[in-house]
């Protein structure tokens, strides 16, 4: 995993500190232990965990400047992209929200202290937190949750006037984009642009969405009617 990720990290043109990158490998030994007995992630090779958890969640330090911001990561499940990013920038104010609580139990309760990060948590869905947190982040990112349409309405009510929502997306993201459009507007975003990365030969995307207006009141709407009639 130490191997894999230090390649990758190269190049992606990221130098991190030792103790950093010792840290994240520890973090990805973890899932790959805790894996054993909870269902955190089908990916459970060292180098997979490298690749395709931590790699990817680090693709973001070459998007924004994360240091000093506010980022909430909604959908993290094992922690990804959240906990790798605040482990390279100690920084980040970071805030994790899951709706599985047996996964955010560990997350708070062994995985974070054991690293001695930081964070908060907010445990159930994103729609019943949009009230009581909206407009509050710099940052917020999501990776492979739901279609961009949904989880723009899902994740942009969260993000402050000014600031951004990442959406970690595969080979499918032009399409999604094209989807997302109408959506993306009538939440107060605007796209700025797709920055891609290779890792382990897979293209992967980031799409950048700036929050340039506040989103409606009314939105996030209902999850079931997200679902059966998108934006």
């Amino acid at each position: 995993m130490d191997q894999t990720l230090s390649a990758g990290l190269e190049r992606l043109g990221l130098s991190l500190d030792p103790q950093v990158r010792a840290d994240l490998v520890r973090f990805g030994q973890a899932v790959i232990e805790k894996n054993k007995v909870m269902n955190l992630t089908a990916i459970t090779q060292p180098d997979q965990v490298a690749e395709l958890h931590l790699l990817d969640s680090l693709t973001l330090l070459k998007v924004l400047p994360l240091e000093g911001k506010s980022l909430l990561d909604v959908g993290t499940g094992a922690g990804f992209p959240g906990v790798p990013l605040k482990l390279a920038v100690p920084s980040l104010r970071l805030t994790l929200l899951d709706s599985l609580q047996k996964r955010m139990r560990w997350l708070q309760e062994e995985a974070l202290p054991e690293l001695s990060v930081e964070a908060r948590f907010l445990t159930g869905r994103a729609e019943d937190f949009a009230q009581t947190h909206r407009e509050r982040f710099d940052v917020v990112a999501s990776r492979a949750v739901a279609r961009l349409d949904v989880l723009c309405e899902l994740c942009l009510p969260f993000v402050h006037q000014g600031g951004y929502f990442l959406a970690m997306k595969g080979a499918g993201a032009a399409e999604e984009l094209k989807e997302a459009s109408r959506a993306i507007q009538l939440l107060g975003g605007s796209f700025e642009r797709t920055e891609a990365f290779d890792i382990g030969g897979v293209t992967h995307r980031v799409v950048v969405i700036h929050k340039t207006r506040l989103t409606p009141a009314q939105y996030p709407r209902a999850w079931a009617r997200m679902k059966q009639k998108p934006l």
